[in-house]
């Protein structure tokens, strides 16, 4: 009676893992206090290197949004491995940061400059590049949800990433990144083909921002307020200028003189629950948010995100983990193997 019982047990979670979605993450291989023994100071450097340039800069409510935003550009080609911080090179003219979907649209790499070279300073090749852009993610996360009417987002991200070395701007095409204007089946199945499901889509949208380039042209469309897309495309001609980057950073296809404005108008630049009011409202411009309530799951997650209980909150950061796990490098491959990663010195090149 024992056997069949262990065996009745067996073939339900056999039948548990069938049924679960391929997942493109090795959560097994990352840990929460990673560099505990080898750079104890990590994730406190980083901390204060985002706190620095979000609360210390005239446009750090844009650079912490941008933070987040680029752990997802990376994230989303060819995993979690820092890829989209490589500048183009003589060897390799058009990395990611120069794909379409990236290029003078990405914020957020002075920040992680200035992390790593303080954790080199402090353990030098010890600390990833992919796990600083995590870090700071977490970090923008939290100084930008503090002080809000909603809880404030706070979680631990593992650490354990290993720096890939390919970054091709072609990787970012083909549907890698969901587009402004993706219908809710093409949102949901670009965070599915990564091993997310249809609720890390609707909790990693609360952290949308958008450049005045992704809606100048807004009129209206399906599942928009129209009257509030004249509104926006009118305050997008003349909203407030982001500093203009330098010549280097220019070159290298980082956020360029164009201006930004944020999307919600009712709690600007605060990462909270208000996004989710406003999709119930149509008070959204890209049609990627209006999305959300074309179907019925994902409509009824927007709802349930409304709330001010701190359940949008707790589920930001779980969706974030996961994330951040996507197609990871880590130190042991498959079957013991040395994994095709690195820890770089300097974010922007390869070693």
């Amino acid at each position: 009676m024992a056997a069949g019982f262990k065996l009745a047990i067996l073939a339900v979670a056999c039948a548990l893992l069938l049924a679960t979605p391929a997942c493109h993450c090795r959560p097994s291989e990352l840990r929460v206090g990673y560099y505990e023994d080898t750079c104890p100071e990590a994730e406190s450097l980083v901390r204060s290197a985002v706190t620095d340039a979000v609360t210390g800069n005239d446009d750090g409510i844009g650079i912490g949004a941008g933070l987040i935003r680029l752990l997802f550009h990376d994230c989303f080609v060819q995993g979690c491995d820092a890829s989209v911080l490589l500048d183009p090179t003589t060897s390799n003219p058009a990395p990611e940061k120069l794909g379409a979907p990236n290029a003078h649209s990405l914020r957020g790499f002075e920040a992680i400059d200035t992390a790593k070279a303080a954790l080199e300073l402090a353990c030098p090749g010890v600390v990833s590049c992919a796990d600083v852009l995590a870090f700071a993610a977490r970090d923008a996360s939290y100084i930008l949800s503090v002080g809000n009417y909603n809880e404030p987002i706070e979680f631990a991200m593992p650490g354990g990433r290993l720096d890939g070395r390919r970054s091709m701007a072609e990787d970012t095409l083909h549907g890698s990144l969901p587009s402004a204007s993706a219908n809710v089946t093409e949102l949901v199945d670009a965070f599915q083909t990564k091993g997310l499901g249809v609720e890390d889509l609707v909790v990693l949208s609360g952290a949308h921002s958008a450049r005045c380039s992704f809606f100048s042209d807004a009129g209206g469309g399906v599942g928009i307020d129209p009257a509030f897309a004249r509104s926006v495309r009118r305050r997008c001609s003349t909203p407030e200028q982001a500093p203009a980057p330098s010549p280097a950073a220019a070159a290298a296809g980082e956020n360029d003189e164009e201006r930004m404005m944020s999307l919600d108008a009712v709690t600007p630049g605060a990462l909270d629950g208000q996004y989710y009011r406003n999709v119930v409202r149509r008070r959204v411009v890209l049609g990627s948010d209006a999305a959300l309530m074309a179907s019925p799951e994902t409509a009824r997650i927007v709802r349930a995100s409304v709330g001010r209980n701190g359940r949008w909150e707790k589920k930001f950061g779980e969706a974030m983990v996961r994330m951040a796990a996507i197609g990871v490098k880590t130190k042991l491959g498959a079957a013991g193997r040395r994994g095709r990663g690195e820890v770089r010195t300097n974010c922007r090149v390869v070693n």
